[in-house]
């Protein structure tokens, strides 16, 4: 609830575009390709900017920056929704540039086109679009309180900026429309979709494993050692590098003289430096009622409001339990269940009158009526905090364990120096036993390695992988203590010796002759299949297992064959009793033949009329607005309208398959 009562905070736009964007535009936008060929410019904050094509364009008129904050706030918005790697990062950003400079020139042709919608429009939208159930439940407002909280929670935001946001979003839906407005499909189109989409099938289908006919093949030493030499490049490198490393390790424990202790003058100077860290704020913690007042309300409205509140203050005076009275009356839902408890709130950053008044009054006391923009309140103060900053005495104990630390990280790096020094003149053996430690020698160990001693050896292997043998030695923090190392020897990269490495040949030889052996196997089943005429007679003389399906649609899912939309539609398109070719999933292979089909009857078609045509009309209205997106965007850019800080590279398939 305190977010509701909070000021507005101008927050950048994109953090919500995605989410209360309409789904056939976003969509449509990120699958146009291709914008990023006409670099210019060298600003650092902003990614693009959008104008008008041709002279007019570059002399005067509107012009919209889209900045690298919106570009990278989407980027990691798109990360997270799809729960990707943060590596992807940079391919996200450009995709997200995309998206934002496609909006951009859509929203500058929809003004042209004059489609600006109107705070009526933006009204009726609320009341009755994909909000309408957040905001208007069982059509009746939920007050500006809710709004503001609905708002803030979901998307982050002001309330203007959202309800900014929205009205472009109906623009570009307007404008949408408006392209797409002629397409029609025809009667029988949609008969014949809804035949297709409805049909279900069932049959018998024979599957052959990869996994078993590897199984199978089993070459002899001469045709691995030729498979061996055939692809010696690929075995060059197949033995990775390893290195031997001496290194000696230490904690605080081990430092001479043990670990550094903390002086009362170190602590009064570090809370000395630090004294902001420790200033507590002024805070009050409040409990209210709100009996809302929507915005634009007539004065019957109010004075209804008011008299409520008036009522429901007059029996907390005389007694009333706060707590119930705004669990059953309060308007705001964010803290009625809490009995109007609104926690701890630090000053100015609620609405001045409801500010003024929890600051005003004392602990115990309740307030008379407050109007806000959001209504009548009632408060009732049940604690403060004054500002002030926390005794030393409060907050020693936070502050040694940071300067132990401090003085330990220094202590062990100058340590670990002296070691290495040391090590450079007389060998690393030697220095660790002058220092009380010892020197340990790995085996020769990959950069994925284990070091006996460490829990985490990656910062010791990424350096020692990073030096040359017989460098000199160097230390490096192993995160609870340091280490100090050096190469005794390297075995680079090579290929493995043939019996040494022939489990890992013969692995490949198969992954190799597998997929020819698949389709031979297959071909040969459905040559088979047809003569006999018969599927399982043929699958029974290869010892093939075979096995039958449910009625299935093109939703479906079927065992071995995956969904029926892929590979397995061709199902769809046989008469009942044919066999189907070789059907290769990769990891098995399918021959089938249909045992039942069942179209959909007249009356299912009729049922199903109406929502197979809006289906239809939307795939046409996608259609048609990606080439027409395609068309504005070669447009803009041989107009010179899109002006970017830096050169982009054109974009990449997507390493995750989009």
């Amino acid at each position: 609830m305190i977010r509701i009562l909070q000021k507005d905070n101008r927050i950048t736009k994109i953090l919500f575009a995605v989410i209360i964007g309409f789904a056939v535009i976003t969509m449509v936008i990120t699958l146009v390709p291709g914008i990023f060929d006409n670099a210019t410019g060298d600003s650092a904050t902003v990614f693009a900017t959008v104008r008008e094509p041709g002279i007019l364009g570059r002399v005067g008129g509107d012009s919209t920056p889209i900045k690298m904050t919106e570009v990278n706030q989407l980027a990691q918005r798109q990360l997270q929704q799809q729960r990707l790697p943060d590596f992807l990062l940079p391919y996200m950003s450009q995709r997200a540039g995309q998206i934002l400079v496609q909006r951009a020139i859509l929203k500058h042709e929809a003004d042209r086109l004059n489609l600006q919608v109107s705070d009526e429009d933006l009204r009726r939208e609320l009341q009755t679009g994909p909000f309408a159930q957040y905001l208007f439940p069982n059509g009746q407002y939920v007050g500006d309180d809710a709004y503001i909280n609905f708002v803030q929670s979901a998307f982050q935001t002001s309330r203007a900026d959202f309800e900014s946001q929205v009205k472009s979003d109906m623009e570009l839906n307007r404008l949408q429309a408006l392209i797409t407005g002629g397409v029609t499909v025809s009667d029988a189109a949609v008969r014949e979709a809804y035949r297709v989409q409805g049909t279900k099938v069932k049959f018998d289908y024979a599957v052959i494993s990869a996994d078993d006919l590897r199984k199978t093949i089993n070459p002899s030493d001469s045709e691995l050692q030729a498979f061996f030499k055939t692809n010696q490049a690929k075995y060059a490198t197949a033995v990775p590098e390893t290195r031997k490393i001496q290194y000696v390790t230490f904690d605080a424990s081990k430092l001479p003289g043990g670990k550094p202790q903390v002086s009362d003058a170190e602590i009064q100077a570090y809370y000395n430096a630090h004294r902001d860290q420790y200033q507590v704020k002024e805070q009050v913690k409040v409990r209210h009622i709100l009996i809302a007042v929507p915005q634009g309300a007539d004065s019957k409205t109010d004075a209804a409001a008011k008299a409520k509140a008036e009522d429901l203050l007059k029996q907390i005076k005389s007694g009333g339990n706060f707590a119930d009275l705004a669990s059953k009356n309060s308007d705001d839902p964010g803290s009625k269940a809490q009995g109007g408890e609104l926690g701890w709130m630090d000053r100015g950053k609620t609405v001045p009158e409801f500010d003024k008044a929890a600051f005003t009054l004392a602990p115990g006391q309740t307030s008379d009526l407050i109007k806000t923009q959001f209504g009548y309140h009632i408060l009732q103060v049940e604690d403060k905090k004054t500002a002030h900053l926390r005794p030393l005495t409060e907050v020693k104990a936070e502050i040694v364990p940071v300067l132990e630390q401090q003085k330990s990280g220094a202590a062990m790096q100058t340590f670990a120096s002296q070691i290495a020094a040391d090590a450079k003149k007389n060998g690393l053996e030697k220095a660790a036993g002058a220092k009380g430690l010892q020197a340990v020698t790995t085996d020769y160990i990959a950069k994925d390695g284990v070091v006996a001693g460490l829990a985490d050896a990656a910062p010791l292997l990424t350096q020692a992988f990073a030096v040359a043998k017989g460098a000199d030695p160097a230390s490096v923090s192993t995160g609870d203590g340091f280490a100090v190392f050096q190469v005794a020897d390297v075995k680079v990269a090579h290929a493995p010796d043939f019996a040494e490495y022939k489990q890992h040949i013969l692995e490949d030889y198969r992954e190799q002759q597998v997929p020819q052996l698949l389709n031979a196997q297959l071909n040969k089943l459905e040559d088979r299949a047809k003569v006999l005429n018969d599927l399982r007679k043929a699958a029974d003389e290869m010892k093939i297992p075979v096995k039958t399906s449910d009625l299935v649609g093109k939703d479906g899912q079927v065992p071995d064959l995956g969904a029926m939309s892929g590979p397995g539609a061709v199902a769809f398109s046989l008469p009942k009793g044919a066999i189907s070719g070789p059907i290769n999933t990769g990891r098995e292979g399918v021959v089938l033949t249909v045992l039942e089909k069942q179209e959909p009857s007249a009356e299912d078609i009729a049922k199903n009329f109406a929502q197979t045509r809006e289906q239809l009309l939307a795939a046409q209205h996608e259609e048609i607005f990606r080439v027409y997106i395609g068309n504005l965007m070669d447009k803009y850019e041989k107009g010179g309208a899109i002006r970017y800080s830096k050169k982009q590279p054109a974009p990449a398939s997507s390493p995750f398959g989009n």
